[in-house]
């Protein structure tokens, strides 16, 4: 009975995967790549993940709430060209604080702590976190907070820029995305942002001269 009934589960997907395939496909055909794409949105099924796992070497897994997050299978799904550069107007142990609260409805991908530049990675890459107050931004960047205020320079240590340059430079390694100011861009800049971080302090051009030699 058991066997049968997941024989029929099986059948389903598989009648409904043929069906995306119909619909998506050029001429009936469906490449490899399009059936990784969609596949593991049909019920039941998620993209394998390990626990604890991070995109950056050294980060350190602090997972934000699910509330604060999209799952999602990028680049896949949603083409990755963007990094955006936040400053939360908050202390580092705050700032993870409230990206696990599910009350908040925000999180970056990764926070930086002003002091030693340790990183905190706080949702995969590969998903869609609510950072950025736009979706199309959300869905084609990667958001870094870094620890501090707009107005309070002592924050913006040497330690912390190292940290982050490294960090964007591996963003940008592997999303093939260009290190310049059109694709590594300020919350600011992002379309219909009310928000001023990281604000007129943070100095872009030795930013990008670091991640270029990162």
């Amino acid at each position: 009975m058991a066997q049968g009934r997941s024989r029929g589960i099986s059948r389903r997907r598989l009648l409904v995967a043929g069906g995306a395939a119909a619909g998506l496909g050029v001429g009936g055909h469906l490449g490899s790549d399009h059936l990784e794409r969609w596949y593991w949105r049909l019920p039941g099924t998620d993209k394998p993940r390990t626990e604890g796992a991070v995109d950056h070497a050294g980060a350190e897994w602090i997972p934000a709430s699910d509330a604060n997050l999209r799952r999602a299978s990028r680049p896949w799904d949603y083409v990755v060209d963007r990094v955006v550069v936040h400053l939360p107007q908050a202390t580092y142990p705050v700032t993870l604080k409230v990206f696990q609260d599910p009350g908040h409805g925000a999180a970056s991908h990764y926070v930086v702590r002003s002091s030693d530049g340790h990183v905190a990675q706080m949702v995969r890459e590969l998903d869609v976190a609510h950072h950025a107050g736009n979706r199309e931004y959300n869905e084609r960047s990667v958001g870094i907070e870094h620890e501090g205020w707009v107005d309070r320079p002592h924050y913006l240590t040497d330690t912390m820029y190292r940290s982050s340059a490294r960090l964007t430079a591996g963003i940008c390694r592997r999303y093939a995305i260009p290190v310049d100011r059109r694709h590594i861009i300020g919350h600011h800049e992002v379309p219909g942002a009310d928000h001023t971080d990281p604000g007129p302090l943070w100095d872009w051009g030795r930013y990008l001269r670091m991640v270029r030699t990162a």
